[in-house]
């Protein structure tokens, strides 16, 4: 191997998930100081996963104040802040040292990341996200026309909005797990209708679950197929539940998700009210290192 190629050392995780080969998996690249924003995407789009992770290494005092550096992209573009992410790259940061708490700068923001050792079990992760923006709720039968679902499958007793705690998701509630398994849409009219109403993803979400524990069964498609896991979504799903009665305040609920795919995710979520307001969105699970290696460019 030439000595003039770079050596980028890289992990590889799946989050969401306590056993390696479910979950959501990410790249997060540990040292990318150099790298140009057109190589970072490059680099995603060579790893081909939901999305991959650079970490920007700084001075220790601008760490402490700021946060750790990091960009997130898909295999198509930069995204300002993205849940499995942010959740997966703090279990890389924080490896084996036992730290309670690792905060990244994100280009959303910052962004702290909380942990909880219990015996016997293996490390918890759990970000807070941005205070939510509630935007605009949507007609079933527009949802309908730009998704190719029919007026029945939505669930009437919950409304269909658009919610932001950094990514702005659509949350769809549909009225069975039937209707969700068996979930076709149409992706360049529904990527039509969210860019005419400020919305970046659908998030389909229903009451029915296959685990008794969940609160809700989850599903995510977009121009890169389908995710696993999306933490990002469920954090303004938490928000969206506390605000419509779907879980109290601060009762930590369980999303599952991925199931469809055979990457089954395990997404735990919680939000407050204050004045009205939901605010202090979290979103949290498990992270398993499964790979180790060096990118040559």
């Amino acid at each position: 191997m030439s000595q003039a190629l770079r050596r980028l050392a890289m992990t590889q995780w799946d989050v969401f998930s306590s056993r390696p080969l479910e979950g959501n998996s990410l790249a997060v690249f540990l040292d990318c100081r150099g790298l140009t924003g057109a190589e970072m995407q490059a680099l995603a789009k060579e790893m081909n996963l939901s999305e991959t992770t650079f970490i920007l290494p700084r001075d220790a005092a601008t760490e402490r104040e700021q946060g750790i550096r990091v960009r997130i992209f898909t295999v198509q573009e930069e995204l300002p802040f993205a849940g499995h992410p942010t959740l997966g790259t703090a279990f890389a940061l924080r490896g084996q040292s036992g730290a309670e708490k690792v905060v990244l700068e994100l280009n959303a923001g910052k962004v702290p990341v909380h942990f909880e050792e219990s015996a016997g079990e293996p490390p918890f992760g759990e970000m807070t996200q941005l205070d939510p923006t509630f935007g605009m709720r949507h007609e079933r039968g527009a949802i309908a026309q730009a998704t190719g679902l029919r007026a029945q499958d939505f669930d009437d007793s919950l409304p269909i909005q658009t919610v932001s705690t950094g990514v702005a998701f659509t949350v769809t509630p549909l009225k069975s797990l039937a209707v969700i398994q068996n979930l076709h849409i149409d992706l360049n009219r529904a990527a039509e209708y969210l860019a005419q109403t400020a919305g970046k993803f659908f998030y389909f979400v229903t009451r029915e679950t296959v685990d008794r524990e969940a609160r809700l069964h989850a599903r995510m498609l977009f121009y890169n197929g389908e995710d696993p896991a999306t933490g990002s979504a469920a954090g303004c799903t938490a928000a969206w539940m506390v605000a419509h009665g779907v879980a109290k305040p601060d009762e930590r609920v369980l999303i599952e998700q991925g199931i469809e795919m055979k990457r089954p995710s395990r997404i735990f979520v919680r939000a407050s009210r204050s004045d009205n307001r939901v605010v202090n969105v979290r979103v949290g699970g498990h992270s398993v290192e499964i790979m180790r290696g060096e990118v040559f460019l």
